[in-house]
Protein backbone atom coordinates (compact mmCIF):
# COMPACT_ATOMS: atom_id res chain seq x y z
CA UNK A 1 0.00 0.00 0.00
CA UNK A 2 2.81 2.58 1.01
CA UNK A 3 4.45 1.59 -2.49
CA UNK A 4 1.41 2.11 -4.21
CA UNK A 5 1.45 5.97 -2.64
CA UNK A 6 5.04 6.90 -3.40
CA UNK A 7 5.75 9.22 -6.39
CA UNK A 8 6.77 7.71 -9.30
CA UNK A 9 8.70 9.98 -10.70
CA UNK A 10 11.97 11.40 -9.30
CA UNK A 11 10.79 15.08 -9.58
CA UNK A 12 7.82 14.23 -7.63
CA UNK A 13 10.35 11.92 -5.32
CA UNK A 14 12.91 14.69 -4.72
CA UNK A 15 10.17 17.47 -4.70
CA UNK A 16 8.22 15.25 -1.48
CA UNK A 17 11.29 14.76 0.07
CA UNK A 18 12.19 18.44 0.18
CA UNK A 19 8.78 19.66 0.74
CA UNK A 20 8.39 17.40 3.89
CA UNK A 21 11.61 18.65 5.72
CA UNK A 22 10.56 22.22 4.44
CA UNK A 23 7.33 21.81 6.16
CA UNK A 24 8.87 20.59 9.32
CA UNK A 25 11.15 23.44 9.61
CA UNK A 26 8.67 25.91 8.78
CA UNK A 27 6.07 24.96 10.86
CA UNK A 28 7.79 25.13 13.95
CA UNK A 29 7.96 28.38 14.06
CA UNK A 30 4.69 28.80 12.13
CA UNK A 31 3.52 26.54 15.53
CA UNK A 32 5.47 28.84 18.11
CA UNK A 33 4.27 32.49 16.71
CA UNK A 34 1.11 32.79 18.87
CA UNK A 35 3.52 32.31 21.99
CA UNK A 36 6.21 34.61 20.42
CA UNK A 37 4.04 37.56 20.05
CA UNK A 38 3.24 37.69 23.26
CA UNK A 39 6.56 37.36 25.01
CA UNK A 40 7.83 40.04 22.16
CA UNK A 41 5.99 43.36 21.25
CA UNK A 42 5.53 44.44 17.88
CA UNK A 43 8.27 47.12 18.72
CA UNK A 44 10.44 44.26 19.05
CA UNK A 45 10.11 42.57 15.88
CA UNK A 46 9.97 45.89 14.48
CA UNK A 47 13.82 45.94 15.17
CA UNK A 48 14.28 42.62 14.25
CA UNK A 49 13.00 43.51 11.14
CA UNK A 50 15.07 46.77 10.73
CA UNK A 51 18.36 44.45 11.21
CA UNK A 52 17.57 41.25 9.34
CA UNK A 53 17.11 43.99 6.53
CA UNK A 54 20.23 45.61 6.56
CA UNK A 55 21.80 41.56 6.38
CA UNK A 56 19.82 40.30 3.68
CA UNK A 57 20.72 43.27 2.20
CA UNK A 58 24.51 43.31 2.72
CA UNK A 59 24.32 39.01 2.50
CA UNK A 60 23.83 39.44 -1.52
CA UNK A 61 26.66 40.77 -2.22
CA UNK A 62 28.34 37.82 -0.10
CA UNK A 63 29.08 35.26 -2.61
CA UNK A 64 29.02 37.63 -5.30
CA UNK A 65 26.28 35.30 -6.45
CA UNK A 66 28.85 33.02 -7.80
CA UNK A 67 26.85 30.27 -5.57
CA UNK A 68 24.09 30.27 -8.40
CA UNK A 69 26.33 29.11 -11.00
CA UNK A 70 27.09 25.78 -9.51
CA UNK A 71 24.44 24.22 -10.71
CA UNK A 72 25.30 25.26 -14.42
CA UNK A 73 28.87 23.37 -15.38
CA UNK A 74 28.72 19.88 -16.57
CA UNK A 75 32.01 19.03 -14.69
CA UNK A 76 31.59 18.41 -10.69
CA UNK A 77 35.32 19.69 -10.96
CA UNK A 78 34.05 22.88 -12.00
CA UNK A 79 31.16 23.05 -9.61
CA UNK A 80 33.26 22.38 -7.19
CA UNK A 81 35.98 25.37 -7.98
CA UNK A 82 33.19 27.97 -8.10
CA UNK A 83 32.03 26.98 -4.78
CA UNK A 84 35.44 27.45 -3.55
CA UNK A 85 35.00 30.78 -4.80
CA UNK A 86 31.76 31.79 -3.60
CA UNK A 87 33.16 31.12 -0.10
CA UNK A 88 36.34 32.68 -0.69
CA UNK A 89 34.42 36.20 -1.98
CA UNK A 90 32.16 35.55 1.27
CA UNK A 91 34.92 36.05 3.89
CA UNK A 92 36.13 39.15 1.85
CA UNK A 93 33.15 40.67 1.70
CA UNK A 94 32.39 39.83 5.53
CA UNK A 95 35.79 41.50 6.27
CA UNK A 96 35.31 44.75 4.33
CA UNK A 97 31.58 44.73 5.86
CA UNK A 98 33.29 44.45 9.06
CA UNK A 99 35.77 47.87 9.11
CA UNK A 100 32.81 49.67 7.49
CA UNK A 101 30.61 48.87 10.88
CA UNK A 102 33.53 49.73 13.08
CA UNK A 103 34.79 53.05 11.53
CA UNK A 104 31.24 54.41 10.60
CA UNK A 105 28.99 52.84 13.58
CA UNK A 106 27.41 56.17 14.31
CA UNK A 107 26.63 57.45 10.87
CA UNK A 108 24.66 54.36 9.88
CA UNK A 109 22.72 53.84 13.31
CA UNK A 110 22.18 57.40 12.52
CA UNK A 111 20.90 56.68 8.92
CA UNK A 112 18.50 53.63 10.34
CA UNK A 113 16.78 55.85 12.70
CA UNK A 114 17.12 53.29 15.66
CA UNK A 115 19.96 53.99 18.36
CA UNK A 116 19.16 50.35 19.74
CA UNK A 117 20.68 48.67 16.60
CA UNK A 118 23.73 50.19 17.16
CA UNK A 119 25.96 47.52 19.06
CA UNK A 120 23.96 44.40 16.99
CA UNK A 121 25.47 45.88 13.80
CA UNK A 122 29.06 44.16 14.64
CA UNK A 123 26.92 41.26 14.20
CA UNK A 124 26.17 41.65 10.68
CA UNK A 125 29.34 40.54 9.40
CA UNK A 126 29.06 37.47 10.87
CA UNK A 127 25.60 36.84 9.93
CA UNK A 128 26.74 37.42 6.25
CA UNK A 129 29.53 34.99 6.02
CA UNK A 130 27.36 32.44 7.05
CA UNK A 131 25.04 33.26 5.23
CA UNK A 132 27.54 33.20 1.87
CA UNK A 133 28.73 29.64 3.20
CA UNK A 134 25.71 27.84 3.88
CA UNK A 135 23.76 29.32 0.10
CA UNK A 136 27.71 27.82 -1.50
CA UNK A 137 26.92 24.18 0.53
CA UNK A 138 23.32 24.75 -0.37
CA UNK A 139 23.76 24.59 -4.26
CA UNK A 140 26.69 22.02 -4.05
CA UNK A 141 24.69 19.55 -2.28
CA UNK A 142 21.17 20.42 -4.73
CA UNK A 143 23.73 19.98 -7.62
CA UNK A 144 24.63 16.06 -6.02
CA UNK A 145 20.98 15.49 -5.49
CA UNK A 146 21.28 15.67 -1.90
CA UNK A 147 18.08 17.11 -0.87
CA UNK A 148 18.20 14.73 2.40
CA UNK A 149 20.68 17.21 3.69
CA UNK A 150 18.72 19.94 2.59
CA UNK A 151 15.97 18.93 4.49
CA UNK A 152 18.09 18.09 7.65
CA UNK A 153 19.87 21.36 7.27
CA UNK A 154 16.45 23.48 7.50
CA UNK A 155 14.94 21.60 10.28
CA UNK A 156 18.29 21.80 12.41
CA UNK A 157 18.14 25.49 11.63
CA UNK A 158 14.55 26.24 12.37
CA UNK A 159 14.23 24.65 15.55
CA UNK A 160 17.70 26.13 16.94
CA UNK A 161 16.28 29.16 16.11
CA UNK A 162 12.40 29.01 17.48
CA UNK A 163 14.02 27.31 20.86
CA UNK A 164 16.33 30.17 21.18
CA UNK A 165 13.65 32.96 20.43
CA UNK A 166 11.91 31.53 23.28
CA UNK A 167 14.11 30.54 25.68
CA UNK A 168 15.14 34.08 25.22
CA UNK A 169 11.86 35.36 24.60
CA UNK A 170 10.82 34.38 28.33
CA UNK A 171 13.94 35.10 29.88
CA UNK A 172 13.17 39.11 29.05
CA UNK A 173 15.96 39.59 26.51
CA UNK A 174 13.93 41.30 24.22
CA UNK A 175 14.83 41.86 20.50
CA UNK A 176 18.23 40.69 21.19
CA UNK A 177 16.74 37.30 21.85
CA UNK A 178 15.34 37.27 18.23
CA UNK A 179 18.56 38.14 16.44
CA UNK A 180 21.01 35.99 18.69
CA UNK A 181 18.11 32.67 17.93
CA UNK A 182 18.19 33.86 14.64
CA UNK A 183 22.34 33.81 14.72
CA UNK A 184 22.65 30.61 15.95
CA UNK A 185 20.08 28.53 14.03
CA UNK A 186 22.52 29.79 11.16
CA UNK A 187 25.58 28.54 12.63
CA UNK A 188 24.10 25.77 12.90
CA UNK A 189 22.92 24.74 9.94
CA UNK A 190 25.84 25.93 8.33
CA UNK A 191 28.32 23.70 10.50
CA UNK A 192 25.91 20.71 9.53
CA UNK A 193 26.26 21.66 5.71
CA UNK A 194 29.91 21.73 5.86
CA UNK A 195 30.41 18.16 7.39
CA UNK A 196 28.74 16.83 5.52
CA UNK A 197 30.69 18.02 2.17
CA UNK A 198 33.62 17.28 4.52
CA UNK A 199 32.74 14.27 4.87
CA UNK A 200 30.95 12.64 2.11
CA UNK A 201 32.27 15.03 -0.61
CA UNK A 202 36.01 15.05 -0.10
CA UNK A 203 37.43 13.61 -3.15
CA UNK A 204 36.16 17.26 -4.87
CA UNK A 205 38.49 19.38 -2.45
CA UNK A 206 41.21 18.09 -3.76
CA UNK A 207 40.42 19.34 -7.32
CA UNK A 208 39.90 22.90 -6.00
CA UNK A 209 42.92 24.73 -7.27
CA UNK A 210 44.06 28.57 -8.01
CA UNK A 211 43.70 28.23 -11.59
CA UNK A 212 40.62 26.64 -11.98
CA UNK A 213 38.71 29.38 -9.41
CA UNK A 214 40.27 31.87 -11.30
CA UNK A 215 39.12 30.96 -15.19
CA UNK A 216 35.63 30.08 -13.32
CA UNK A 217 35.72 33.30 -12.24
CA UNK A 218 36.05 35.28 -15.78
CA UNK A 219 33.82 32.22 -17.23
CA UNK A 220 30.57 32.96 -14.83
CA UNK A 221 31.56 37.02 -14.58
CA UNK A 222 28.06 37.65 -16.08
CA UNK A 223 26.78 36.55 -12.41
CA UNK A 224 28.37 39.62 -10.70
CA UNK A 225 27.87 41.70 -13.32
CA UNK A 226 24.54 41.37 -13.98
CA UNK A 227 22.87 39.38 -11.34
CA UNK A 228 24.75 41.54 -8.09
CA UNK A 229 23.32 44.65 -9.26
CA UNK A 230 19.63 42.98 -9.80
CA UNK A 231 19.41 40.70 -6.56
CA UNK A 232 20.99 43.63 -4.51
CA UNK A 233 17.93 45.67 -6.31
CA UNK A 234 15.19 42.84 -5.52
CA UNK A 235 16.59 42.21 -1.66
CA UNK A 236 16.65 46.12 -1.36
CA UNK A 237 13.30 46.24 -2.49
CA UNK A 238 11.88 43.93 -0.13
CA UNK A 239 13.87 45.21 2.76
CA UNK A 240 14.20 48.87 2.53
CA UNK A 241 10.39 48.89 3.27
CA UNK A 242 11.21 47.66 6.73
CA UNK A 243 13.63 50.29 7.29
CA UNK A 244 11.60 53.14 5.77
CA UNK A 245 8.59 52.00 8.10
CA UNK A 246 11.05 51.99 11.39
CA UNK A 247 12.13 55.44 10.15
CA UNK A 248 8.89 57.03 8.55
CA UNK A 249 6.46 55.68 10.49
CA UNK A 250 7.38 53.74 13.82
CA UNK A 251 9.32 50.03 14.97
CA UNK A 252 5.40 49.29 16.02
CA UNK A 253 4.35 49.79 12.60
CA UNK A 254 7.15 48.20 11.27
CA UNK A 255 6.75 44.89 13.66
CA UNK A 256 3.13 45.08 12.08
CA UNK A 257 4.52 44.74 8.81
CA UNK A 258 6.68 42.00 9.49
CA UNK A 259 4.68 39.77 11.03
CA UNK A 260 2.45 39.63 8.04
CA UNK A 261 5.64 38.86 5.60
CA UNK A 262 6.75 36.42 8.25
CA UNK A 263 3.68 34.46 8.65
CA UNK A 264 2.71 34.76 4.71
CA UNK A 265 6.21 34.08 3.74
CA UNK A 266 6.69 30.74 5.87
CA UNK A 267 3.67 28.93 4.30
CA UNK A 268 4.50 30.19 0.72
CA UNK A 269 8.20 28.76 0.98
CA UNK A 270 7.20 25.91 2.26
CA UNK A 271 6.59 24.60 -1.37
CA UNK A 272 8.03 27.23 -3.95
CA UNK A 273 11.49 26.61 -1.79
CA UNK A 274 11.16 22.73 -2.47
CA UNK A 275 9.86 23.08 -5.75
CA UNK A 276 12.21 25.57 -7.09
CA UNK A 277 15.43 23.38 -5.62
CA UNK A 278 14.43 20.67 -8.25
CA UNK A 279 13.04 22.40 -10.64
CA UNK A 280 16.26 24.34 -11.59
CA UNK A 281 18.04 20.96 -11.30
CA UNK A 282 15.62 19.30 -14.18
CA UNK A 283 15.55 22.71 -15.84
CA UNK A 284 18.93 23.07 -16.67
CA UNK A 285 19.78 19.52 -17.67
CA UNK A 286 16.93 20.02 -20.09
CA UNK A 287 17.52 23.92 -21.39
CA UNK A 288 21.27 22.23 -21.92
CA UNK A 289 20.74 18.91 -23.46
CA UNK A 290 17.11 20.43 -25.36
CA UNK A 291 17.31 23.75 -25.62
CA UNK A 292 14.81 24.29 -24.26
CA UNK A 293 12.27 23.95 -20.67
CA UNK A 294 8.72 23.39 -22.05
CA UNK A 295 7.80 20.29 -20.31
CA UNK A 296 9.33 21.24 -16.93
CA UNK A 297 8.11 24.95 -17.09
CA UNK A 298 4.06 23.74 -17.57
CA UNK A 299 4.55 20.95 -15.29
CA UNK A 300 5.99 23.04 -12.88
CA UNK A 301 3.80 26.03 -13.35
CA UNK A 302 0.38 23.89 -12.47
CA UNK A 303 1.47 22.38 -9.25
CA UNK A 304 1.84 25.74 -8.13
CA UNK A 305 -1.07 27.49 -9.61
CA UNK A 306 -3.25 25.08 -8.06
CA UNK A 307 -1.27 24.88 -4.64
CA UNK A 308 -1.87 28.55 -4.23
CA UNK A 309 -5.04 28.93 -5.40
CA UNK A 310 -7.95 27.62 -2.79
CA UNK A 311 -5.31 29.09 0.05
CA UNK A 312 -4.96 32.25 -1.34
CA UNK A 313 -8.93 32.47 -1.88
CA UNK A 314 -9.75 31.42 1.94
CA UNK A 315 -6.59 33.35 3.20
CA UNK A 316 -7.86 36.66 1.74
CA UNK A 317 -11.40 36.01 3.06
CA UNK A 318 -10.47 34.96 6.62
CA UNK A 319 -6.89 36.75 7.10
CA UNK A 320 -8.12 39.54 10.03
CA UNK A 321 -9.87 37.22 12.11
CA UNK A 322 -7.58 34.44 12.08
CA UNK A 323 -4.50 37.06 13.14
CA UNK A 324 -6.41 38.01 15.69
CA UNK A 325 -7.88 35.09 16.67
CA UNK A 326 -4.19 33.32 16.44
CA UNK A 327 -1.89 36.36 17.74
CA UNK A 328 -3.99 38.20 19.69
CA UNK A 329 -6.19 41.46 19.59
CA UNK A 330 -2.75 43.77 18.73
CA UNK A 331 -1.95 42.36 15.98
CA UNK A 332 -5.34 42.92 13.75
CA UNK A 333 -3.49 45.67 12.14
CA UNK A 334 -1.32 42.79 10.45
CA UNK A 335 -4.36 40.82 9.61
CA UNK A 336 -5.09 43.72 7.56
CA UNK A 337 -1.91 44.32 5.77
CA UNK A 338 -2.57 40.69 5.19
CA UNK A 339 -5.14 40.62 3.41
CA UNK A 340 -4.02 43.49 1.04
CA UNK A 341 -1.06 41.83 0.19
CA UNK A 342 -2.68 37.92 -0.54
CA UNK A 343 -3.10 39.09 -4.52
CA UNK A 344 0.72 39.65 -4.95
CA UNK A 345 1.85 36.60 -2.72
CA UNK A 346 -0.24 34.04 -5.20
CA UNK A 347 1.75 35.89 -8.14
CA UNK A 348 5.00 35.65 -6.07
CA UNK A 349 4.32 31.84 -5.32
CA UNK A 350 4.05 31.02 -8.76
CA UNK A 351 6.46 33.35 -10.67
CA UNK A 352 9.30 32.86 -8.28
CA UNK A 353 10.60 29.37 -8.93
CA UNK A 354 9.81 29.90 -12.37
CA UNK A 355 11.49 33.23 -12.66
CA UNK A 356 14.96 30.91 -12.19
CA UNK A 357 14.84 30.70 -15.74
CA UNK A 358 16.54 33.63 -16.24
CA UNK A 359 19.48 32.24 -14.50
CA UNK A 360 19.43 29.34 -16.63
CA UNK A 361 19.14 31.20 -20.17
CA UNK A 362 22.44 33.85 -18.50
CA UNK A 363 19.36 36.78 -19.28
CA UNK A 364 20.92 38.43 -16.01
CA UNK A 365 20.36 41.56 -17.84
CA UNK A 366 16.71 41.46 -18.15
CA UNK A 367 16.45 39.99 -14.09
CA UNK A 368 18.26 43.42 -13.46
CA UNK A 369 15.72 45.69 -15.22
CA UNK A 370 13.07 44.00 -13.65
CA UNK A 371 14.51 44.24 -9.87
CA UNK A 372 14.71 47.70 -10.99
CA UNK A 373 11.14 47.93 -11.77
CA UNK A 374 10.39 46.19 -7.98
CA UNK A 375 12.90 49.13 -5.87
CA UNK A 376 11.40 51.69 -8.08
CA UNK A 377 7.86 50.62 -7.17
CA UNK A 378 8.68 50.27 -3.35
CA UNK A 379 10.18 53.79 -3.39
CA UNK A 380 7.41 55.30 -5.11
CA UNK A 381 4.73 53.23 -3.29
CA UNK A 382 6.08 55.29 0.27
CA UNK A 383 5.85 58.73 -1.43
CA UNK A 384 2.53 58.54 -2.75
CA UNK A 385 1.28 56.98 0.52
CA UNK A 386 -0.14 59.40 3.03
CA UNK A 387 -0.85 56.27 5.48
CA UNK A 388 0.61 52.94 6.05
CA UNK A 389 -1.65 51.10 4.95
CA UNK A 390 -1.71 52.98 1.82
CA UNK A 391 1.83 51.81 1.22
CA UNK A 392 1.18 48.47 1.83
CA UNK A 393 -1.80 48.70 -0.75
CA UNK A 394 0.53 50.53 -3.47
CA UNK A 395 3.53 47.78 -2.83
CA UNK A 396 0.87 44.82 -3.16
CA UNK A 397 -0.45 47.11 -6.81
CA UNK A 398 2.84 47.19 -7.90
CA UNK A 399 4.45 43.97 -7.25
CA UNK A 400 1.86 42.04 -8.82
CA UNK A 401 2.38 43.79 -12.34
CA UNK A 402 6.26 42.53 -12.06
CA UNK A 403 5.79 39.23 -11.52
CA UNK A 404 3.24 39.16 -14.07
CA UNK A 405 6.07 40.24 -15.82
CA UNK A 406 8.66 37.74 -14.95
CA UNK A 407 5.77 34.98 -15.91
CA UNK A 408 5.81 36.01 -19.17
CA UNK A 409 9.34 36.60 -19.71
CA UNK A 410 10.76 32.87 -17.91
CA UNK A 411 7.92 31.36 -19.99
CA UNK A 412 9.37 32.47 -23.07
CA UNK A 413 12.76 31.92 -22.35
CA UNK A 414 11.77 27.84 -21.42
CA UNK A 415 10.35 28.27 -25.28
CA UNK A 416 6.42 27.61 -24.02
CA UNK A 417 5.15 30.06 -26.72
Amino acid sequence: MLKKLKPRSEFARNVLTLITGTTIAQAIPIAISPILTRVYSPEDFGVFSLYMSVVSIVAVIATGRYELAIMLPKEDKDAANIAALSILISFIISFTTLLIVFVFNTAITDLLGNPKISNWLYFIPVTVLLTGIYQSFNYWANRQKEYKRLASSRIMQSFTTSGSNLGMGFGGFGFSGLILGNLFGQLLATVYLVRRVIFDDRKYLKLITKNEMYLLLKKYIKFPKFDLSASLLNVSAQQVSNILFNTMFSSSIAGYYYLTQRMLGLPVSIVAASILDVFKEQASKDFQSRGDAKEIYLKTFKKLFFLSLIPSILLYIFAIDIFTLVFGSSWAISGEYARVLIPMLFLRFISSPLSFMLYIGEKQELNLFGNFLFFTGTLLSFYFASTALDVVIYLSYSYSFIYLLYLIISAKIAKVF
